[in-house]
């Protein structure tokens, strides 16, 4: 029997699920879809409705459609799935890590053609639609209909989104609804009622250079395919209620409309603090004085737990899940593992050197200084173009600080004395992954394949650098993770020359409520390919209580 060896970052709860080797189909997916909609109550089965129960409700669902498999269509349950992506990934007609971005809105010769089907009160109508942002030729516009009125009770209408999407239909002799006809002619249009407190922000071009805060009201000449959390959006141009962005501002609960002409309506707000409020027939806004702003309530910054007492190297063996707060989760949790004793899993030995020694590097190079200092600058702030430049500077500083001494006689000494001074792996294991609502996964480096001295030392630093990569201080940023206590350990492993490896989670992350699956991607080789995004793995769904596993390549 070939023995597992546990080195890589195990995201998991410590309930061992059972294996079998029966491959069968999920029997979930039978209700994640249907392929036939026949009347309204079918389609109210599988539909949400924004706005229910008032004039402007929006019954709508989303569709997949499947060019490999002969352009069959999967009416999406859209009560259960909030994205096409969320379907794609939890049914496996996407592996997990496939770029949907490439695969359903820019390729030519993509897989999935995916849209969605409203029912259009104003206009009586039925209407199908792309995200705006869709790359759709006049071919994929022609399968999608066709599909579309073989499969629907009643004619649906294509709506196009974008100027592309016109010039493409005029290509074909379709019938179409445009948003000025549901519209008509409307200045305003609520997508998402309510009232907030932010900071205005007009932004004349969206690029790398502009910062967004969860603070702001953003105003914008039209919608990008994306947003991070913030306080509102007022668009100045038509958009679709059903866009990506529309959807997100649903789920943060803050109001989204179109005002006609909004970023020249407003320019003398911009940077003012407002209260904005929308209703579906009107909105209004005031300056904040000091009664609006005492009452803002901003997202509370969370403060990763860190114990800086310790000081010790310590084996793996030794670690429990309670160590995280002074070795990282990672270092501990192996820990934990190793003390489970597992049958036919092996953990290969290592040792840690805790937040302590980090936090005193940093103190005795006057990197904190360093660190303090830009989080107070404008510039850094408020450009990202800027911010990633300052974190490549201090990345590079760090790995050419001086470490002190005696550590590094320690970690040297322990490399030879307890591993053999075989080559190791330095891995990343920090205080500010596996948080609540934010595991962190992927964003801090490790070393591979260390087998020297001065090599091993050098990683070190290298992965208390890492701590300040551009994608984790942006994550930290966006989970509201305070960037002044966040430290990194280092954990110093014995290398494994695998012919597999893998990451485990101990759910399926597009099954939620399932809690007792755990997803497990496999690659040839090392690990590395899927914490990179660098390839494609193969992926296993394992049931623990249903004795069977679904795989997908």
């Amino acid at each position: 029997m070939q023995k597992i060896w546990i080195t890589l970052s195990l995201l998991l709860s410590m309930s061992s699920p059972a294996w079998s080797q029966t491959v069968k189909v999920s029997p979930e997916v039978t209700s994640d879809s249907v392929a036939k909609v026949s009347s309204r109550s079918e389609f109210d089965v599988i539909g949400r409705t924004y706005h229910a129960g008032t004039p402007y409700a929006l019954p709508h669902a989303m569709f997949v459609i499947d060019r490999r498999a002969g352009n069959k269509i999967f009416y999406v349950n859209s009560k259960k799935f909030r994205f096409h992506k969320d379907f794609l990934y939890a049914t496996g007609l996407a592996p997990l890590g496939t770029d949907i971005y490439k695969s359903a809105y820019f390729d030519e010769d993509r897989r999935f053609i995916v849209g969605t089907i409203a029912w259009q009160k104003p206009v009586d109508k039925w209407t199908w639609e792309l995200w705006e942002g869709d790359r759709a030729s006049a071919a994929h516009i022609a399968i999608a209909d066709a599909a579309i009125q073989a499969s629907f009770f009643e004619r649906v209408f294509f709506k196009p989104n974008s100027t592309r999407h016109q010039e493409e239909v005029l290509k074909l002799s379709l019938p179409i609804v445009t948003e000025d006809e549901i519209g008509k002619g409307q200045e305003y249009i609520a997508l998402n009622v309510g009232s907030t407190v932010g900071r205005v922000h007009i932004i004349d071009k969206l690029d790398d250079t502009v910062e967004i805060g969860d603070n702001e009201i953003l105003i914008l000449r039209e919608l990008p395919a994306s947003l991070p959390p913030v306080a509102g959006i007022i668009v100045a141009r038509q958009s679709t209620p059903l866009s990506h962005v529309n959807i997100l501002a649903k789920d943060w609960g803050i109001p989204n409309v179109y005002i006609k002409d909004a970023d020249k309506l407003f320019r003398e707000l911009d940077t003012k603090w407002i209260r904005f409020e929308a209703t579906f027939t009107n909105y209004s806004y005031k300056f904040a004085d000091k009664e609006i702003l005492d009452s803002y309530t901003p997202p509370n910054i969370r403060r990763a737990p860190v114990d800086l007492s310790v000081r010790r190297l310590a084996g793996i063996a030794s670690m429990r899940k309670s160590d995280s707060v002074a070795f990282g989760a990672k270092a501990a949790n192996l820990g934990h593992l190793l003390n489970r004793n597992f049958a036919d899993v092996s953990i290969p030995d290592g040792f840690s050197v805790p937040f302590f020694w980090y936090d005193r590097f940093m103190k005795e190079n006057g990197f904190d200084k360093v660190i303090e200092e830009a989080i107070q600058d404008i510039d850094f702030v408020h450009n990202p173009r800027v911010r990633r430049k300052k974190l490549e500077e201090l990345r590079s500083a760090i790995q050419k600080g001086r470490i002190d001494s005696a550590l590094r006689d320690e970690i040297v000494r322990r490399w030879k004395s307890q591993l053999g001074g075989r080559p190791v792996f330095v891995r990343s294991s920090s205080n500010a992954e596996d948080l609540p609502n934010f595991s962190g996964a992927g964003l801090y480096s490790s070393v591979p394949n260390v087998r020297s001295g001065d090599q091993l030392i050098e990683a070190v630093k290298k992965v208390w650098a890492s701590l300040w990569k551009f994608e984790a201080y942006e994550a930290r940023v966006r989970n509201y993770v305070d960037q002044q206590t966040v430290y990194m350990s280092a954990l110093i492993q014995i290398g494994v020359d695998m012919d597999r490896g893998g990451v485990m989670f101990s759910t399926n992350p597009f099954r939620e409520k399932n809690s007792d699956s755990t997803y497990i991607s496999v690659v040839c080789g090392h690990n590395d390919p899927i914490t990179a995004n660098g390839g494609m793995p193969e992926q296993i769904i394992v049931e623990g209580r249903s004795e069977e596993h679904t795989s997908e390549l």
